[in-house]
């Protein structure tokens, strides 16, 4: 009887790699990685740096009715682990938007990612005319929504007021074409963010992203003036993640959830691990910002760990891991004497 003989490597079959391929709301993304809005301008300038094929989604900077020239400077100030930023949603507008730049998130979008497009307004009629005319376009998967933007008509922002949130959510859903998601991008700066995340959803949202920038001020110690010249900007990168992470994981756990809205997660993804938890906390999708300055390969290096992650974890696709963190057990009370 001829013994036994051991297969070679070339007569096992290979492993297969673990999915990275993930669902927002009925889009399907080859991988949860993303550019986050106002980072990569709207494509173009970032496609020399990195192959963007590799992304599951490309999000444009913001894009408004009309062009903006944005805030003076100094608009960008670098600080210990994060960036503060005022840049005033500079843009070239929407008829130029439409014009010069989507045939170019067309050719895009032929080589595999996601087109998400960023809509920002000063009132109602602005970001319905805007998400509108933008979402009629079929190479357009989705529109985030900005509503960081204060409200010409009263003053008060529309990320942070939730009757007013739910409001515009619906009226810009019912402007768009059905098949074009819905994703609110919600803020930071308010006293619950689950309150907006559940006025964004029962306005119509079919996503979340979370979290925008956090509202602070940096001081040149010698002028005695902020570095920004706009007194205060938006704080984002590394400093932010936890922060961001717990964020994720409240609204995901207490409204996203069981209204069965993925979120998008983002706020100082850096490194594979960062990704990994934004996940665990219950995002679907993930949105790479700051750290392009520093590695603008960031998005696929992540990909790629997070892939490693699953292999070594024996996990056969991304899913597995989404929603999953284990919360400690509340300590026991101890009543009173």
């Amino acid at each position: 009887m001829p013994a036994p003989t051991t297969p070679s490597p070339a007569d096992t079959p290979p492993t297969a790699a673990p999915s990275l391929a993930v669902n927002i709301a009925g889009l399907g993304l080859a991988n949860p990685m993303m550019t986050a809005s106002g980072t990569c301008g709207y494509c173009d300038e970032y496609a020399d740096f990195v192959d963007l094929s590799r992304l599951g989604a490309f999000v444009t900077k913001s894009i408004t009715a009309e062009a903006r020239r944005g805030n003076e400077p100094a608009r960008i100030v670098e600080t210990r682990a994060g960036m503060l930023n005022a840049i005033g949603l500079a843009n070239v507008g929407l008829n130029v938007f439409l014009d010069e730049k989507l045939p170019k998130l067309r050719d895009l979008r032929a080589t595999g990612p996601r087109i998400i497009a960023n809509v920002a307004g000063h009132s109602v009629d602005d970001y319905v005319t805007t998400a509108g005319r933008i979402a009629a376009d079929e190479a357009v998967d989705a529109i985030e929504l900005n509503v960081s933007c204060p409200n010409v008509a009263d003053g008060l922002t529309f990320g942070t007021d939730p009757p007013l949130l739910k409001s515009l959510v619906a009226e810009v859903r019912g402007a768009m074409r059905p098949a074009c998601r819905l994703i609110i991008k919600l803020s930071p700066n308010v006293a619950d963010i689950t309150t907006t995340a559940r006025a964004a959803v029962e306005g119509g949202a079919d996503a979340l992203s979370l979290i925008n920038t956090y509202t602070a001020m940096a001081i040149d110690i010698n002028r005695r003036t902020p570095r920004i010249a706009n007194g205060t900007g938006g704080l984002s990168g590394p400093a932010v993640r936890p922060l961001a992470v717990y964020l994720v994981h409240r609204v995901y756990r207490e409204v996203a959830r069981d209204a069965g809205v993925p979120i998008i997660g983002m706020g100082g993804i850096q490194y594979w691990q960062d990704a990994v938890e934004f996940l665990l906390a219950g995002a679907t999708g993930l949105a790479v910002g700051t750290a392009l300055f520093v590695d603008p390969a960031t998005p696929v290096r992540v990909a790629d760990g997070i892939a490693e992650f699953l292999a070594q974890q024996g996990c056969s696709s991304i899913n597995e891991i989404i929603g999953t963190l284990k919360l400690p057990a509340p300590p026991p009370r101890t009543p009173y004497p």
